[in-house]
């Protein structure tokens, strides 16, 4: 079983509001650790809109590159690939947040489909965004 968080935006955490509230589905963030996020750095960050992320990550590779001894460089290089793959839905879900979708709900699947319809059974008033 996996554990998903909803993230909603903003004025659309309570079920009784305007109908036009949840124009935008909400997202679905698992936990653990990113696979992609390990193997594929760059391309994963992007891919998630982690512009900011993206810049700091390529800061650390170029400070990697000029301070660290070559003796010592792949074990640092894969220390913070193992670093990203560990917190890269945790930095996801603080983008999200800033973009205005604080995290709303957390979800027990097995799957993001199974998370969704859980997530639809407790809060019907969501069907309308996530069916759209």
């Amino acid at each position: 079983m996996r554990i998903w968080t909803v993230h909603l935006p903003r004025g659309a955490e309570s079920p009784a509001r305007e109908p036009n509230a949840t124009a935008r589905p909400p997202v679905l963030v698992r936990e653990g650790f990113s696979w992609w996020a390990f193997f594929l750095a760059l391309p994963w960050l992007l891919v998630h809109r982690l512009w900011l992320e993206a810049a700091a990550y390529l800061g650390l590779v170029l400070l990697l590159a000029a301070l660290v001894p070559e003796a010592a460089a792949l074990p640092a290089a894969l220390a913070l690939q193992f670093l990203l793959g560990a917190h890269a839905q945790d930095l996801r879900r603080a983008a999200l947040a800033r973009r205005g979708r604080p995290a709303a709900h957390v979800v027990a699947a097995p799957d993001e489909d199974m998370a969704l319809a859980r997530l639809i059974e407790a809060r019907p008033d969501l069907a309308r965004a996530v069916l759209a």
